[in-house]
C-alpha cells in the first residue's frame, strides 16, 4: 500500500470538509504552542488532543501508524540521543558506562520526542485532509496571494507523493542492475546516499518541466479566474476553536504543573 501523505485518505472525513486555511490556524496555533516551551508538559497534552481528534481524520491508527512510522521513529531517535547528551540532573536511573541516564536526562529526552510528534501530527493531518487544489483556492482567493505562491503551493503537494513512488522505483532499477547494498553499513550508507542524489536529480528535471509546461499556458498570466468558490462553513469555526483550545490547555497545563520553560528564555 502507498503511503502518499500527499493524498487524502477519505473523501467523507469531517476534516476534508474544512476550508484548508482554518485548518492552517489550528495546525499553526498548536505548534506555536508546542515550540514556545522546552517541556513534556504542554508537548503530551498537544499530542494527547492531537490522538483523540483523530476520528475526525477518517482513518484508523493503525493505518495512520503505516504512514507516518518515519517520523515516529526519528521521533524516539532524536529523545534517545537527547536523553544520553543532555545535561544529568536528578536521580541516577541507569549507569552503565557510556550509557548514563538520569531523571532529568530522561525527562529531557521524553520532552523531545513528544515535541517532535506533536508538531509533526498537525501538518500531517493537513496533508491528509486537503486537496491540493483547495489549498491553492483559498489561498489566492481568501489571503490573495502572488500566483506563484500558490502555484508553488499547489506542486509542492502534488509532487509530494511522487517523490514517494520515485523512490521506489529508483531502489528497484538499482536492485535489477545489481546496484543494491551487500549488507554492510558502509554499503548501505553509500547506496542510501547514491539513491538520494538520484531522486535528486528526477526531482530537479521533474520541477524543471513543470515550471516549462505552467509558463506554456500561461499560468500567471493576467486576471485569475476561479472555477470554484472556497467558501467557510460552521466545520471551520469547530476546527479553528478546537486548535485554539487546545493550544490554550497545553500553555495552562505547563504553566500549572510548573514545567513551563519558554525557550527564548
Amino acid at each position: 500500500m502507498s503511503a502518499d501523505l500527499s493524498a487524502p485518505v477519505l473523501s467523507g472525513a469531517v476534516l476534508m470538509r474544512a476550508n484548508p486555511l482554518s485548518k492552517l490556524f489550528a495546525a499553526g496555533i498548536v505548534t506555536v504552542a508546542v515550540i514556545l516551551s522546552i517541556d513534556w508538559v504542554s508537548a503530551a497534552v498537544v499530542l494527547s488532543g492531537e490522538l483523540l481528534l483523530m476520528p475526525l481524520l477518517g482513518v484508523s491508527p493503525r493505518k495512520l501508524l503505516l504512514r507516518i512510522w518515519p517520523l515516529v521513529a526519528a521521533a524516539a531517535i532524536g529523545g534517545y540521543g537527547t536523553a544520553l547528551l543532555a545535561e544529568k540532573t536528578g536521580r541516577v536511573l541507569l549507569d552503565a558506562g557510556p550509557f548514563l541516564f538520569t531523571e532529568g536526562s530522561v525527562g529531557a529526552g521524553i520532552a523531545v520526542a513528544l515535541r517532535g510528534l506533536a508538531v509533526a501530527l498537525p501538518g500531517i493531518f493537513l496533508l491528509l485532509s486537503t486537496d491540493p487544489t483547495d489549498l491553492a483556492d483559498a489561498l489566492g482567493q481568501k489571503l490573495r496571494l502572488p500566483h506563484r505562491f500558490v502555484l508553488s503551493a499547489l506542486t509542492a503537494m502534488r509532487l509530494a507523493g511522487l517523490l514517494l513512488d520515485q523512490w521506489r522505483m529508483l531502489g528497484l532499477a538499482r536492485h535489477a542492475r545489481g546496484a543494491g547494498p551487500d549488507g554492510s553499513p558502509i554499503a548501505r550508507v553509500r547506496d542510501f546516499l547514491g539513491q538520494s542524489f538520484g531522486l535528486l536529480v528526477q526531482a530537479i528535471r521533474r520541477a524543471t518541466r513543470l515550471a516549462v509546461a505552467m509558463e506554456a499556458r500561461g499560468f500567471g498570466a493576467g486576471p485569475r479566474t476561479w472555477a470554484r468558490e472556497s467558501t467557510f462553513s460552521a466545520v471551520d469555526l469547530w476546527v479553528a476553536t478546537a486548535g485554539a483550545a487546545l493550544a490554550a490547555a497545553a500553555v495552562t497545563a505547563a504553566v500549572a504543573a510548573g514545567t513551563w520553560n519558554l525557550l527564548l528564555t
